[in-house]
């Protein structure tokens, strides 16, 4: 909700600062007592040095045959008379003008300054509507071929034009509205905020003012009485509790006067004329959408709310042929419909130039049914999005008695005499709702005497009876249901920061810690940071169709997704049971962007179904990582391995893996942790990395996070260093390529036994001399007893041991 600060305050004792420091005080303030403000905007001309002048003399251009030489006299304080050339066409002795002077700024930021047009010296320009910013179709009168002169518009008829000669023009349109633009985030149980009245309420509470509502008053002059020009039909009151419909006579089509121009247009809403803009204007101000018939239309004079035919067409304000259905609301005469109720009125009954009789609408309607309308045909206005929220019948009462009342000030009509209304029996009933001061204090942890919550309460317009425990809201506060609603309000007007921090009851004080798993998480995002890897944050929401994208077997049990009920869209209606598509998805993202080298990560969860659709599934925390550009298998191995190491979670073992359908089958390996498989990592098949626009050479990881968490040491223990000398053996042994490195190592870790302190590879060879299909593997062994010094003799028997091993698979010493 956008609120112009000049018009929230006016209902207040507030006095208005034009300065940007009250402005973000206000919005300060406001926003610790709930109203959250999301930005404050200075709304003020971009036009600069843009004044009224009067053509006093003009005169063909010697040396053109369609420009003109023109004395614009532009006001004493501007130079006098000046020289404008001008090629519009338009323009007749005595018109006035706007004028941009030299060193002037016009829409769009373009400076004018003076010059020479075919010989001629030109101190400026004559403007046109679109060269000042503005649409010619707001202003009758107004051409789109030629300059702005004011005698054209309907607006200024009967003005003294010689007034405005040197004034800003923006300021003699009305368009010149400077003040501080409050955008309000309302939630959707405070449709009394989407109000500036709304708003004014809780700046006057929140700032320490006084609310100052103006009088509603109806004086009521016309002869007729409005139960004698129509009469009003509801067919289900459920749908429609309140409805109000008054008439005006002898109306007179005009622009509105500058004040409420200049508060609609700077709330966001676009002048038209006089009396639409009343109801755009009350909407804005209460909170309560109105619409305006034109009498003559309505036919039968009768209003009839009822609900659509199905099938039924319908064309609105906007001249779009809507498809109506049963389950939508409308406002109809005895012929066919004249309005979608709460959405939009009809082409049919719309105010015209000529329109002398109008039937103002306020009603109330049911909340769901609005929605539900607005969305079958495909439009939400200002108006639905109001009443969708819940909006009382009194409000609607007040807001049908408001216009009237801003007609007969603007001089716009002749109100006729009474109301025509339909009500349900209910429709002013008063809520009781509890209050209790003491269990308020209990449940804030406060001591709030009852003498400050009553006032808090009673600045809110609510009756309070501390007696009988209750309080007694106003009509426009539906959110006040129970004892907490009323504790809210206590608290947020007394000052959250006011309350002191307090234990629980009954409860003993404890020192906040971290889990380990939350540590874990922790180290886990500084390391792989330090790494280069930037965090990512992605949907839980999958589309089934990645499934097809991985090649998954038709029986994978990843395709077996828990669905969502209520889907967004068909590419959000499965839980993820695979980090795979996320981060291939997000690496393609990054690749249309032009991006040459990406690292990502992310901490997240996936889902695995545990058993029927009616289980819980299960959560599977997991560490995904995705790069590409300048990397490759074993940079992204270095980065988890020191992420491990980080953790000092042991040593991780790699077994080669040609299984996966959607990882490259000779750069993949499955991953494990204390002999248990905790994830795989490698570079994704080249079909999928195609199928998922994103580079060939992609490369993935996909850990889980619990082994992880498990085997992670917090406090290391420490170790004596080594009092004795160790034997250092190095072993080259050539073995048939299908064999990896890690079953090597494997073999000679559990053969080497306890005196074998450490095993390194230092060096992998294949050339043509060893064979197409063989390789040179080199380890560094190091061997040590902690009580004594070996001898060469205590070695031989664990080597012996190693070789028989490595010859059962196939390996020869080199």
């Amino acid at each position: 909700m956008k609120a112009p600060l000049k018009w929230l305050l006016a209902y207040t004792d507030i006095k208005y600062e034009d300065t940007k420091e009250f402005a973000e005080n206000v919005a300060s303030l406001m926003t610790l007592s709930g109203s959250k403000v999301e930005t404050v905007d200075r709304l003020e001309s971009k036009i600069h040095r843009v004044v009224v002048g009067k053509c006093v003399e003009i005169v063909r251009h010697q040396n053109s045959d369609h420009m003109f030489v023109c004395q614009m006299d532009v006001g004493e304080e501007n130079g006098g008379v000046t020289q404008i050339v001008t090629g519009a066409q338009n323009v007749k002795l005595g018109d006035h003008i706007p004028v941009a002077l030299d060193n002037s700024v016009i829409s769009g930021g373009r400076e004018i300054k003076a010059g020479k047009l075919r010989g001629e010296i030109s101190n400026g320009m004559m403007c046109s509507f679109e060269e000042l910013g503005l649409d010619f179709k707001n202003y009758e009168g107004g051409i789109d071929d030629g300059v702005m002169v004011l005698e054209d518009l309907a607006m200024f008829k009967g003005s003294d034009f010689d007034a405005f000669i040197g004034k800003d023009i923006m300021e003699v349109l009305g368009v010149c509205y400077k003040d501080y633009v409050i955008d309000f985030e309302i939630t959707s149980n405070r449709a009394d905020c989407f109000s500036v009245t709304g708003l004014s309420r809780e700046a006057a509470v929140t700032l320490g003012g006084k609310l100052e509502m103006p009088e509603i008053k109806v004086k009521e002059e016309a002869a007729g009485e409005a139960k004698d020009s129509v009469s009003v039909f509801v067919s289900d009151e459920n749908l429609c509790p309140a409805y109000f419909a008054r008439t005006v006579r002898n109306v007179k089509i005009e622009p509105s006067p500058k004040w409420m121009r200049e508060r609609l247009e700077a709330a966001g809403v676009r002048s038209i004329n006089n009396i639409v803009d009343i109801t755009n204007y009350v909407m804005l101000e209460l909170g309560q959408p109105m619409h305006a018939f034109d009498k003559r239309t309505v036919r039968g004079g009768k209003i009839i709310v009822r609900r659509a035919g199905e099938g039924e067409i319908f064309r609105t304000l906007d001249g779009i042929d809507r498809t109506l259905n049963a389950n939508m609301l409308v406002i109809s005469d005895t012929v066919g419909p004249i309005g979608i109720a709460g959405v939009m009125g009809g082409e049919n009954s719309e105010i015209r130039p000529d329109t002398t009789d109008i039937i103002f609408e306020s009603a109330t309607f049911d909340a769901v049914t609005v929605r539900r309308g607005a969305k079958s045909v495909g439009l939400r206005t200002e108006s639905s999005s109001r009443f969708e929220k819940g909006l009382d019948p009194k409000l609607a009462y007040c807001a049908i008695n408001r216009a009237a009342q801003l007609v007969e000030e603007l001089g716009a009509g002749e109100v006729e005499k009474g109301i025509v209304a339909f009500t349900r029996e209910d429709a002013f009933a008063e809520r009781e709702v509890p209050f209790d001061w003491e269990k308020i204090n209990a449940f804030l942890g406060t001591d709030i005497p009852l003498e400050k919550q009553t006032e808090i309460l009673e600045n809110l317009e609510c009756r309070v009876d501390a007696a009988r425990k209750v309080i007694v809201p106003p009509y426009f506060r539906h959110d006040l249901i129970c004892l907490a609603d009323v504790a809210e309000e206590v608290a947020r007007f007394y000052g959250y920061n006011n309350i002191k921090s307090t234990l629980l009851a009954n409860c003993e004080m404890t020192l906040g810690s971290r889990t380990k798993l939350q540590r874990v998480r922790d180290i886990i995002r500084t390391r792989m940071a330090d790494s280069g890897y930037n965090e990512m944050l992605t949907y839980s929401f999958e589309s089934p169709s990645v499934h097809d994208k991985l090649n998954l077997p038709a029986d994978d049990p990843h395709r077996d997704f828990v669905k969502i009920l209520n889907p967004l869209g068909e590419d959000y209606s499965a839980m993820r049971t695979s980090m795979v598509p996320t981060v291939l998805k997000t690496l393609a993202f990054n690749y249309a962007q032009r991006n040459k080298k990406v690292r990502l990560f992310e901490i997240a969860f996936v889902y695995l179904k545990n058993g029927s659709d009616t289980e819980l599934p299960e959560h599977r925390e997991q560490l995904a990582v995705g790069a590409y550009g300048e990397t490759d298998f074993f940079a992204l191995k270095g980065a988890i391995e020191a992420v491990v190491a980080e953790l000092k979670a042991g040593e991780l073992e790699y077994k080669a893996n040609k299984e996966l359908p959607f990882m490259h089958p000779g750069r993949t390996a499955d991953v494990f942790l204390a002999g248990k498989k905790i994830g795989f990592m490698g570079q994704i098949h080249p079909t999928v990395a195609e199928s998922f626009e994103c580079p060939r050479e992609s490369f993935v990881a996909v850990l889980d996070l619990r082994p992880l968490c498990d085997a992670a040491v917090e406090i290391p223990k420490s170790k004596e260093l080594p009092k004795f000398p160790g034997i250092t053996r190095d072993i080259a042994v050539v073995v048939p390529k299908s064999v990896s490195q890690g079953e090597v190592a494997a073999i000679i870790r559990q053969r080497g036994g306890k005196l074998l302190e450490s095993c390194e590879l230092f060096d992998c060879y294949e050339g043509i001399q060893l064979g197409l299909d063989k390789k040179s593997l080199a380890y560094s062994l190091m061997f040590r007893n902690p009580d004594c010094t070996l001898k060469d003799e205590d070695v031989e028997k664990p080597m012996k041991k190693i070789l028989n091993g490595l010859e059962s698979i196939g390996a020869e010493l080199r």
